[in-house]
């Protein structure tokens, strides 16, 4: 089992950004408000969705070929169930 551990937390009016490690390497992570409550209905922490996120990530690739920096909804480019997985 990787760790993954969010370092670090910014947030503005449009979302948050945040630092997170999975087993030593490092990612930025941007989240909108508008997406994080169209996929957790405010039903989740901003930082339980980025855990759920790379957890859902790590389960279909190895960590060194999820990007460094992306906004959170590229996953759903990539992995189109990615959406309905994070909603339930």
């Amino acid at each position: 089992m990787q760790t993954i551990e969010i370092k670090t937390k910014i947030e503005d009016k449009k979302g948050w950004v945040f630092g997170v490690r999975v087993d030593g390497v490092s990612h930025k992570v941007d989240v909108k408000k508008g997406d994080y409550e169209r996929l957790t209905g405010g039903k989740v922490t901003p930082e339980e969705l980025v855990e759920k996120s790379f957890k859902f990530l790590l389960a279909r690739e190895p960590k060194e070929a999820i990007l460094k920096s992306f906004n959170i909804m590229e996953i759903q480019r990539y992995f189109p169930e990615y959406e309905s997985e994070m909603s339930r």
